[in-house]
């Protein structure tokens, strides 16, 4: 049976009043609730929540990161030359009142906003840094001075930005190869640095090992001739007192002994008088 328009049309009225009377604010939000356009509410918790129709309106805002992701921007170093740096910064709305005041709670506003603060902080940072420096290091400062730069946006726009990163940071083509150039002959005058001090240092050690040798073949060559002189002296007193004690047997041996060396070939000759002392043992075993 079809309901009586009489009955419907103040169920519609009701069920449309209702529905404009209520919303919902979610664990991942946080609202505004205003009165012909004032703010009059903005401390709602999460779940459900009255407001009246027509006089009061809500307006749900992000409580989760948001992100600024902006298409690379080209900056000018201080030797004047390009560098084309890709960003993104991670903020979120920590003052709903003031980000609505603001912005009028337009995220793509405060994206724009904050992406002019960055661009002018990192504008001067890079400013002030040379293209070596910038391209192979000093990143993290430069990112540390950024987000140090933004530190005051809660007070102005009711945000905060938690992170400020770098995805990457190229050279214009026309500056690459004359950077890449200048960072190769550094390396190489770091590497022939390096080289020369290891030479240095080579010949250092060298040279104080030569010196020690010769010092220790010097002593070793003085007390060997020590040890031969000591040696030739008790040689020399051994035969003094052998001598001595046999004078005409120690005069023969030693002529066998001239012999013996004077004929060891085989083939040896002598053009001697056969009276001279070399023989005088030849003929007469008493050497007479």
């Amino acid at each position: 049976m079809p309901l009586n328009p009489k009955i419907l049309i103040p169920l519609v009225i009701i069920a449309i009043i209702g529905y404009s009377s209520v919303f919902i604010v979610n664990q991942w939000e946080q609202a505004l609730v205003f009165k012909f356009r004032e703010i009059v509410r903005s401390d709602d918790k999460p779940g459900l929540h009255f407001m009246l129709p027509v006089v009061n309106k809500a307006q749900k805002f992000e409580k989760r990161l948001l992100n600024l992701d902006q298409e690379p921007q080209r900056f000018i170093t201080i030797e004047k030359k390009d560098v084309i740096v890709d960003y993104y910064a991670k903020w979120r709305i920590t003052d709903i009142d003031k980000f609505y005041t603001a912005t009028r709670g337009d995220v793509l506003y405060a994206n724009g906003l904050l992406g002019q603060r960055i661009n002018r902080a990192l504008r001067d940072e890079f400013g002030a840094r040379t293209v070596q420096e910038v391209v192979a290091g000093e990143r993290t400062q430069i990112l540390s001075v950024v987000t140090a730069s933004t530190s005051n946006l809660p007070q102005e726009l009711g945000i905060t930005v938690v992170d400020v990163r770098t995805k990457r940071i190229d050279l214009p083509t026309e500056v690459s190869s004359s950077v890449y150039e200048r960072m190769r002959a550094e390396r190489n005058r770091v590497a022939k640095d390096f080289r020369a001090r290891g030479s240095e240092a080579s010949e250092r050690i060298r040279a104080n090992a030569d010196r020690e040798r010769e010092i220790i073949l010097a002593n070793a060559y003085r007390d060997a001739e020590m040890i031969r002189g000591e040696g030739d002296a008790q040689a020399t007193e051994i035969y003094a007192a052998a001598y001595t004690q046999d004078e005409e047997f120690y005069s023969f041996y030693r002529s066998l002994d001239a012999y013996k060396n004077s004929f060891i070939n085989g083939n040896d000759v002598l053009l001697l008088e056969p009276k001279s002392d070399f023989f005088r043992y030849f003929n007469n075993s008493k050497g007479k």
